[in-house]
Parts: structure tokens; C-alpha cells; sequence
């Protein structure tokens, strides 16, 4: 399990990228990254290319993580395996995220 960010050119969108296991195992590192940035300043992009798993403590976090970003705009989604992108289907979470 790894969490990591990165900050766009521009300064102001933060991609944050999940490997491995995303549930609550991952929970504490998921939110430092996001809060590290004062609320409501960035936008943020989660990139799903290297997690191989996701439960629903994940969506739980996606969604706090929605409620922090910037002037509430969709978090975007990216890179997804199959299953990851059906947790979130079943989930109807295209109506609350961009799922690229």
C-alpha cells in the first residue's frame, strides 16, 4: 500500500496516487495527504492506476475527500482496474465523481 501526491504546474490541482490495497489500511496516509493543503484551496485528481483492491472505507475516504476540495468541485477519478471501476459503479459514484 502506498500513497503518494503530486502538485500540477499550475499549483492548483493535487493528484494523489494509490497503490495496492485501498481500504482502511490506508486511511491515515490517504487523509495527511489531502489535508496537508488548506481546505477548499485545491482541486484533486485520484489516480487508481496502481490499487488492486477497494472497499468501502476507500469510497468513505473519496467522499470526505470530495467534501474538502476545492469550492466543490467533481474530484476526478483515473485509472482504475475493472474492478475498482465497478466498485464504483455499482456505487453510483459517477454521479458524485469524474470516473476517467
Amino acid at each position: 500500500m502506498s500513497i503518494t501526491s503530486a502538485m500540477s504546474d499550475d499549483n492548483e490541482t493535487v493528484t494523489i496516487k494509490v497503490s495496492g490495497r485501498f481500504d482502511f489500511s490506508t486511511h491515515q496516509d490517504f487523509v495527511q495527504v489531502y489535508k496537508s493543503f488548506p481546505k477548499g484551496e485545491k482541486s484533486y485528481v485520484v489516480d487508481l492506476d496502481g490499487a488492486e483492491y477497494m472497499d468501502s472505507s476507500a469510497m468513505g475516504m473519496l467522499l470526505q475527500l470530495r467534501e474538502y476540495n476545492k469550492h466543490g468541485e467533481q474530484v476526478i477519478l483515473l485509472n482504475g482496474n475493472d474492478a475498482v471501476k465497478d466498485v464504483l459503479r455499482i456505487a453510483n459514484f459517477g454521479k458524485l465523481f469524474t470516473i476517467q
